[in-house]
């Protein structure tokens, strides 16, 4: 009887370090998404105002993390009884990805109605309204780009038991939403310890009031520089779906470097993608006219 508990005991230790070892392995494969991710996400948690920055944050933090609970349980069933739906669904997500990216480009080119600057003197509804619109769009990218870093973990432990495959990707998935949304949060606070290290520093401590006054600065320009990469990584992600799984672009572009070739992919999807909803976007207000 000893012996059997033992034994079970003997089977759990060698589960959990199995699971371990092919969590290093899955965080690694995931490591390029998971930076897409970080730069999309402090694009999408930046432009509130300072007081509002974290409960924001925290409303996408927890869109992410609901994101996963739903993700996990259909990934492990597709997986076992219709693993040939998961490259589709994968590409309708990059299609979402390239237009968003292609949209933020269009915007920054093309002359368009301005939206609502929430440090604006604007009412406490519509200040919550733009809110929600700008959270939910983050929570809608972030499920896109959390089905890729699930479908990438789970394709790293296919030939593994299933305990193993629920132990790895749960961990990768959590991990991923903790690490990403954790950096933003510091991130966006930057400015903050920035203006407290100026007030501790006084007269006194000129080292200390420089390096503050330096994160306050550079708070700005990190924030725009994350907004370009993030884009470009939306473009990239899209991309890169559509050149590992179609082999007719994957043979085409096959002279040039990884990288730009994805980019290059996910730009053309995104102008195609955008340019149907200018056109369907015309179409309607004719006919509502």
């Amino acid at each position: 009887m000893a012996a059997g508990f033992f034994a079970v005991f003997d089977d759990i230790a060698i589960l959990l370090d199995d699971a371990a070892m092919m969590s290093k392995v899955a965080t690694k494969k995931t490591a390029g998404v998971l930076g897409d991710d970080l730069a999309v996400g402090a694009q999408k948690a930046s432009g509130f105002s300072a007081s509002r920055e974290l409960p924001v944050l925290w409303a996408i933090t927890k869109g992410s993390f609901r994101n996963k609970l739903i993700i996990l349980p259909i990934a492990f069933v597709l997986s076992a009884f219709a693993s040939w739906i998961i490259i589709p669904i994968l590409m309708l997500g990059g299609l979402y990805l390239a237009f968003e990216g292609a949209e933020k480009i269009y915007e920054y080119f093309v002359p368009h109605e301005q939206t609502t600057d929430v440090n604006q003197a604007i009412s406490q509804d519509k200040r919550l309204e733009y809110e929600a619109v700008k959270i939910k769009s983050a929570i809608l990218t972030d499920f896109i780009l959390s089905i890729e870093i699930i479908i990438i973990a789970l394709n790293t432990v296919l030939d593994k038991p299933l305990p193993v495959q629920v132990l790895v990707v749960s961990f990768v998935a959590i991990i991923a939403t903790i690490g990403v949304y954790g950096f933003v949060a510091l991130l966006v606070r930057m400015d903050d310890v920035g203006f407290k290290m100026i007030e501790a520093a006084g007269e006194g401590n000129t080292t200390l009031k420089k390096l503050g006054e330096v994160l306050v600065h550079a708070l700005p320009k990190v924030i725009k520089v994350l907004t370009v990469v993030g884009t470009l990584a939306m473009l990239m992600v899209a991309g890169g779906i559509f050149v590992h799984n179609v082999s007719q672009i994957h043979e085409a572009l096959h002279f040039m470097p990884g990288i730009l070739a994805e980019l290059l992919t996910g730009v053309l999807l995104g102008i195609i993608v955008l340019g149907v909803e200018k056109f369907l976007i015309g179409i309607k207000k004719k006919f509502t006219s």
